[in-house]
């Protein structure tokens, strides 16, 4: 992955929300890895290996009347990254307790000052569904719990997870990049209990846990519901995020169908993120 090289898309739209939210929902379905919310739009990228001439034209937002989008690309040698990281990438707090940085940044004096170098992964705390998965963990208990992070993009939630008390952790994503990301971001934090894999769901067979974390997209998660409870210890806990408001309905329809009810929900720009306990 060292020489990998990626194709940049920075998008202008207006009216900015929730255009750039519906659009980097969109352009995740495409293909599309990361991406850097701007003032006025989005950056999006995408690996020159996997980009082809039409990979906009599934992107329904672009034709909307309701939105005002251009955009322009370049390609980026992976040796400009974290030149791209440092001019796009400003640290976060979350609920004054919580704070997300580069190691470029000076520390923040918060209980809990995690560092990401979050270079082409997912989870920086900056998407809204980040930033909410973050505001659960803060609020939950996680003491000598076992814990799965599905789909860790950065490792992020798993790091804090660890620092909240978590003894046993599985961060898994299916991307070579975020499994590899992840490993470099659980090192720099000096977390200990967490165990990277890559992977999807079918690697989970034999794996039991006390809290399941699932940040992913609505279609991924609706197919991999009932693998993820499988794996749940009984009055497990299940947090869910990266789908829309309008998603609840059909996630929490289905979620009951598996036995588990809707505790707590948090919204933030029509995102929300779902905290489910098992009844069994």
């Amino acid at each position: 992955m060292a020489d990998s090289i990626y194709i940049g898309y920075t998008f202008k739209v207006e009216p900015v929300q929730p255009g750039a939210e519906i659009l980097i929902a969109e352009l995740g379905f495409s293909g599309f890895e990361s991406f850097v919310e701007t003032p006025d739009g989005v950056i999006a990228y995408i690996q020159k290996s996997d980009h082809f001439e039409a990979i906009l034209d599934s992107v329904q937002i672009l034709n909307s009347e309701e939105f005002e989008i251009t955009y322009d690309f370049e390609t980026i040698a992976q040796t400009n990254w974290n030149a791209e990281w440092e001019k796009n990438f400003n640290p976060i707090l979350v609920d004054d307790q919580c704070a997300i940085r580069a190691p470029f940044h000076e520390p923040f004096d918060v209980k809990y000052d995690i560092i990401i170098e979050p270079k082409m992964s997912f989870g920086t705390g900056h998407h809204e569904t980040t930033h909410m998965m973050i505001q659960h963990i803060l609020v939950s208990d996680f003491t000598n719990k076992s814990v799965l992070d599905m789909g860790c993009g950065t490792g992020v939630l798993a790091i804090l997870a660890e620092k909240r008390g978590a003894k046993t952790l599985d961060a898994i994503d299916i991307d070579n990049w975020c499994y590899l990301n992840s490993l470099e971001n659980v090192s720099r934090n000096d977390c200990h209990h967490i165990n990277v894999l890559e992977g999807d769901a079918s690697i989970l067979q034999g794996k039991y846990y006390d809290v399941i974390i699932a940040n992913i997209n609505r279609n991924i998660l609706l197919n991999d519901l009932s693998t993820y409870v499988a794996c749940l210890n009984k009055k497990g806990s299940l947090f869910l995020s990266g789908f829309y408001d309008s998603d609840c309905e059909l996630i929490e329809s289905t979620c009951n169908q598996l036995h588990l009810k809707l505790e707590k929900k948090l919204k933030r720009n029509n995102w929300v993120a779902l905290k489910f306990v098992q009844q069994l």
